[in-house]
């Protein structure tokens, strides 16, 4: 590739670009773990403000962390 330089972190030649990416999908799927578990944790009539069931919460509370429905 004519023009680009690659950037590495120390001595092992692993380009920066692969540890952010890293550092952001954990980062995801932390934040889409949380989520899910703020949303089981919700009262009944909070779900039924924002217009989700109880069994829509338990169907996305049992998805694993990696299944980003956002794809981010």
């Amino acid at each position: 590739m004519k023009g680009q330089h690659k950037v590495y972190v120390s001595d092992e030649k692993v380009p920066v670009h692969l540890i952010s990416d890293l550092l952001h999908k954990f980062s995801r799927w932390y934040e889409l773990h949380r989520e899910r578990e703020l949303l089981a944790s919700l009262s009944d009539e909070a779900l039924k403000d924002i217009g989700v069931s109880r069994a829509d919460v338990e169907h996305e509370a049992i998805r694993p962390f990696w299944d980003d429905p956002m794809h981010k």
